[in-house]
Parts: C-alpha cells; sequence; structure tokens
C-alpha cells in the first residue's frame, strides 16, 4: 500500500496531523531531555544548555520528520 492511498483513505488531514504532533512530541522530549542532562547532570550554564537544547530539538525535529516521511 502506498502513503498515497493511506493519504486518500484517511482523508489525509487526520494523518497529516498525527505526524506533526509526533514531530512536536519528539522535539520537546529530545530538548527537554539534554537541557535537563546539561543544566543539572553537567552544571552546565543556563545559555549553554539552552543552546544545546535548541540545537538538539532541531536535530530531532528534523529526524522525526525524515522518519514520518518515509
Amino acid at each position: 500500500m502506498t502513503r498515497e492511498r493511506t493519504l486518500s483513505a484517511n482523508g489525509g488531514r487526520g494523518s497529516a496531523m498525527k505526524n506533526w504532533r509526533y514531530i512536536g512530541l519528539h522535539t520537546v522530549a529530545a530538548a527537554a531531555f539534554i537541557f535537563l542532562l546539561q543544566r543539572y547532570a553537567l552544571s552546565a550554564t543556563l545559555e549553554s544548555s539552552l543552546l544545546w537544547a535548541l540545537t538538539f530539538g532541531g536535530c530531532a525535529a528534523g529526524l522525526a520528520y525524515a522518519q514520518s516521511n518515509r
């Protein structure tokens, strides 16, 4: 079954919304994890922790987007 058939069978809208929710949750989870790791386990500064969280969140979003379009 191809992706086009799946989207047309579901109407397209519900499937796309599920993908964005998955990408968002993946992004937030990765960013929160790396922030807490940097800030409290490694005792990094707030600025450094936020920068790493933003970086890892962006990478996680890219990976989740690539996986959802497979």
